[in-house]
């Protein structure tokens, strides 16, 4: 069984410059019933406006995931890591003991449109540490390209959680599959266009959570892009 989180009933922000959508229960926004999914606690659909961005701050004990849809993020962290963050590339930064760090559009006239993902890690006090890759459209295209998982497995980026990530760039009526083993609970994230799951129908923003063991098929109604979470 799905259980459907559609986009229209996601937490919403504005702050002039930032305009983003919650998930689950963030800063000012909070809702009991959705505090996260299993050790996913954050999924915020971020666009930040041109010369804006978030300014230095703080975290601890905490696998953060960026995965930038539209423009480019420039990062910069108190472990002395400076780097752009641009379409197919996956960034994980681990809190840890605790790092600050800020992450700015730099553009004069784009837009910057990304995903914020936290993941709860497995156990606390790990030293920080950060990671970013890149994975083309190609490795994407009409399969399940593992992205981010706690082995590195297929040059994926090291996460400190149980936790695997999906990403998938699907053509109108291509398929992908995904099996959840039994005691695995799956998240999917529409980023763009729709998809297909079973009978429900997701767009861009929908998210859909399942606990039930067997294959996921996930079809594009048209050009699309998703993330699939297994999760412990």
């Amino acid at each position: 069984m799905l259980t459907i989180r559609r986009a229209t009933d996601r937490g919403h922000a504005t702050h002039g410059w930032l305009d983003s959508f919650h998930t689950f229960s963030f800063a000012d926004y909070n809702d009991p019933k959705h505090m996260g999914f299993r050790a996913l606690r954050v999924i915020n659909e971020d666009r930040v406006q041109p010369g804006q961005g978030f300014g230095t701050h703080g975290h601890r004990d905490m696998e953060i995931v960026s995965y930038v849809i539209e423009g480019a993020i420039e990062h910069s962290d108190s472990m002395g890591t400076g780097s752009v963050i641009r379409p197919g590339d996956v960034q994980r930064m681990s809190a840890g003991t605790g790092v600050r760090h800020s992450e700015f559009n730099a553009s004069k006239t784009e837009l910057v449109h990304f995903l914020q993902i936290w993941i709860l890690p497995e156990r606390g006090g790990i030293a920080p540490s950060y990671e970013q890759k890149t994975f083309a459209d190609a490795e994407k295209r009409d399969r399940l390209r593992l992205v981010a998982s706690p082995d590195a497995a297929e040059g994926s980026v090291t996460l400190h959680a149980n936790a695997r990530i999906f990403a998938t760039l699907l053509g109108a009526g291509a398929k992908v599959e995904h099996t959840v083993a039994a005691g695995r609970h799956a998240w999917i994230q529409v980023v763009k266009g729709a998809i297909r799951v079973g009978d429900a129908l997701l767009h861009a923003g929908d998210g859909a959570s399942t606990s039930d063991a067997g294959v996921l098929a996930l079809v594009g109604v048209e050009s699309a892009e998703a993330l699939v979470f297994d999760l412990a």
